[in-house]
């Protein structure tokens, strides 16, 4: 479309990303698209031209912030570190996170799932193919960590995939709660920690 040309050529990274941020901060339906495109510095007529409605930017949005974030950040771990530490660094990344952030806004795909999904099916396809690249993420590094005698070879890489996602989503929500920083790294990392033990062999 001419509108999507001109977007992209202006920047539409930088115009998604603004986005992001107002769906981050206020949620998707609260964020209006007067709101979006005050944010994203084109007006309401060229947003839709470029982009449709409301919750097809919301899903372009998310592609990006998964883009830059999620998968970024496995990428970064496979290619830094081995199997299990891979899964044990992202999770440390993950918690890390969560407390440097001053809005504790926590994980978009994880608003939405918890937001947005339970009313919107077609979003919560888009959200549960998301963590489900997550869940993929932890089943590879097991099976990789049980071939190399990462991890005891008797563990079930489907079922501690799932609890490993069940771990993260709990500290992403664990994450936006009040308290001082120190506490709440407690209790962060107390979630964690059953999981990460399972995977020395520890219970």
């Amino acid at each position: 479309m001419p509108g999507m040309a001109r977007l992209k050529a202006f920047d539409e990274n930088r115009a998604l990303d603004a986005a992001i941020d107002c769906f981050w901060l206020r949620g998707y339906e609260a964020t209006s698209i007067r709101e979006l495109g005050e944010a994203m510095g084109i007006g309401g007529a060229s947003l839709y031209n470029a982009y449709g409605d409301k919750r097809a930017l919301f899903s372009r949005s998310l592609e990006r912030y998964a883009e830059r974030s999620m998968r970024d950040r496995i990428a970064r771990m496979e290619a830094n570190h081995q199997p299990r530490q891979a899964i044990a660094a992202f999770i440390a990344e993950i918690i890390e996170r969560s407390l440097k952030d001053p809005d504790r806004k926590g994980c978009l795909l994880v608003n939405s799932a918890l937001d947005v999904a339970p009313h919107d099916a077609e979003i919560g396809k888009v959200v549960g193919g998301y963590l489900d690249e997550i869940r993929a993420f932890f089943r590879r590094n097991i099976e990789a960590a049980r071939k190399a005698g990462q991890v005891p070879r008797g563990i079930d890489a489907e079922e501690v995939s799932g609890h490993l996602l069940g771990v993260l989503l709990g500290i992403r929500v664990l994450a936006r709660t009040r308290g001082r920083t120190g506490a709440r790294r407690k209790l962060l990392e107390a979630a964690a920690k059953p999981a990460l033990d399972l995977l020395e062999g520890r219970r």
